[in-house]
């Protein structure tokens, strides 16, 4: 199981406070053993001052590389396992540049749901390597159906539903944050 993972099987036996962590699990990560033109608002090395006015979190920029473009985009960056639980939960906006990052020591494989998630989501797995693995595009708003990455990863970004296909973001791609 990886640092932060809180899977529907993980919660099932564990008691009454990890019950209630369960029930705020949405889009939340799982382990897969548990189920240069620039665009957008910043570049890389760009300050972002301040937290998300909804979520509280720290913002930070984050670039894609896709060929010889460039895509800049500010980022919630979610590192707790509480933050990690409670993702882009009962969010119903998400801005074309904006997105949230779960960070990983990049050994282990993740899963992602979308339990208490109403916005379609475009799930984006980093490799090791920093280059995208896989995407799980539009994932569906409210599933229990977990989706995976291709091996382990060092992050996930997510971005709103369609969004990396509108940008020509894909597999391979550098991200940096």
């Amino acid at each position: 199981m990886g640092h932060g993972s809180f899977g529907r099987t993980r919660l099932r036996g564990s008691g009454c406070a990890l019950a209630m962590l369960a029930a705020l699990a949405a889009c939340s990560p799982q382990t897969q053993a548990e189920a240069s033109a620039d665009k957008g608002p910043t570049a890389a090395g760009t300050a972002v001052a301040g937290n998300h006015p909804i979520s509280g979190l720290r913002v930070v920029p984050l670039t894609v590389t896709s060929g010889d473009e460039r895509i800049g985009f500010k980022v919630e960056v979610a590192d707790t396992p509480e933050s990690q639980a409670r993702g882009l939960m009962f969010r119903t906006e998400l801005g074309d540049f904006e997105g949230m990052i779960f960070p990983y020591g990049g050994v282990t494989a993740q899963s992602f749901w979308m339990k208490n998630t109403p916005l379609p989501l475009d799930i984006i797995f980093i490799g090791p390597d920093r280059r995208i693995s896989n995407i799980a595009a539009m994932a569906e708003p409210y599933s229990l159906e977990s989706v995976y990455s291709v091996g382990p990863v060092l992050g996930v970004l997510e971005l709103r539903g369609g969004r990396a296909q509108e940008l020509g973001i894909e597999p391979g791609d550098l991200v940096e944050w």
